[in-house]
Formats: structure tokens, sequence, C-alpha cells
């Protein structure tokens, strides 16, 4: 696959995660992006909207940030076959978390990345789902969302380092190969930066 080809598929799938549903959600309903980037965690993300505008504006990000995870995937795939699948997803999880069209500063990607994994690792999706909602209700720990992301991160990585050896079927996504644990892997190291990055500015801000 030509270096053209994958950087155009990466140049598209940074392109669709830039596209902030959190912010268009909020301007729907309020007018203006403030009532999200302002208020509560100011993260322009899920859990934040559901808490400031309601679950049903909450479950219509969600549900957006899911939808271009697996479209810049698909759309990549388009453009570069099965290795642009995978690198139009991990970039379109880096738009979303730093996005050129909001000063850098969007969301934690995490339902970007469930939309990068119902495309390229279909076979595992499920299981996904499964880890973290598992590891938030039995976790003790004071934050719960940060072990089941912890957990599934680490448990997706090696489910495609698994899929690849034993060359398991996939569904719909590409065939396994060593680029599906190296993307993972990738996403996952973007979450966390983004997440730290994050933590740093809320313990920066004052009270």
């Amino acid at each position: 696959m030509s270096r053209t080809r994958l950087t155009l598929a990466a140049a598209a799938g940074y392109a669709l995660g830039c596209v902030q549903s959190a912010d268009a959600v909020a301007r729907a309903l309020t007018g203006g992006t403030e009532a999200v980037r302002g208020a509560g965690s100011r993260n322009p993300g899920t859990a934040n909207v559901a808490r400031l505008l309601g679950r049903r504006a909450g479950i219509a990000v969600l549900a957006a940030d899911v939808a271009k995870g697996a479209a810049a995937s698909v759309v990549a795939r388009a453009l570069a076959g099965d290795a642009g699948a995978h690198v139009g997803a991990v970039a379109a999880v880096a738009g979303h978390c730093w996005p050129a069209t909001a000063r850098f500063d969007g969301g934690k990607g995490i339902a970007t990345s469930f939309g990068q994994c119902v495309a390229t690792f279909p076979a595992y999706a499920p299981l996904d789902v499964a880890v973290a909602v598992g590891t938030h209700r039995l976790a003790r720990a004071t934050t719960p969302a940060l072990a089941a992301a912890a957990a599934s991160s680490a448990a997706w990585v090696g489910a495609g380092a698994v899929w690849w050896r034993r060359g398991l079927p996939n569904l719909w996504g590409p065939r396994p190969t060593r680029a599906l644990p190296l993307a993972n892997a990738a996403t996952v190291a973007i979450l966390a930066a983004r997440s730290t990055q994050l933590l740093l500015r809320d313990r920066a801000t004052p009270a």
C-alpha cells in the first residue's frame, strides 16, 4: 500500500474525528458550546453532556462519537485497504482528542475508540463492553471508570495480539495482522495521553 494512500486515510480519519458531537448537540439545544465546555467537567463528551443537558443529549453524543470512529475506519479502508482502516481509525481518535477545529481541545476519545473497535475488531467488540462494564462494577477503587478503562484497554491490545497470532475470524473487520494490536496500542496511548493532559489541567485549575 502506497504512503500516499495511507496519508489520505490518516487525513480522512483525522478530519472525521475533528467533528465534535458534543459541541453540535450543545449548539442545537442551547445555541452555543459554553453549556458543555464551560460547566461540569468541561469535557465535550457523553458524561458531561448527559449531566448538563440530559440523558437523551448524552446518548446522542455517544452514538455520534462511536459512529464517527467506525465511519473513519470504513472510509480509510476504501482509500487504503485493511492497513488504511487501522490508520484512519487511530487518526480519528487523535482528531477527537485534539481537534484542529476546536483549538485542539477535544474529548477523551473513549467512545470514538469503541467505534474503531466495531469497525476494525468487531469480533471483540462485545467482549470489550463486557470487560469495561464488569470492571467498573467490581472495582473498589475511588475511580472505577479509570479502572474500567485501564482493564478494557489492556484486554483490547492483548486480544488483538491473540487474534493476529492465531488467525482467528474477525467478522466484517480486516483480516487480523500485526497491524491490529499495533493500532489498538496506538489508540490506547492516545487515550492515556489525553486523560493525563486533562487530569493535569484539572489539578492546575483553582477550585
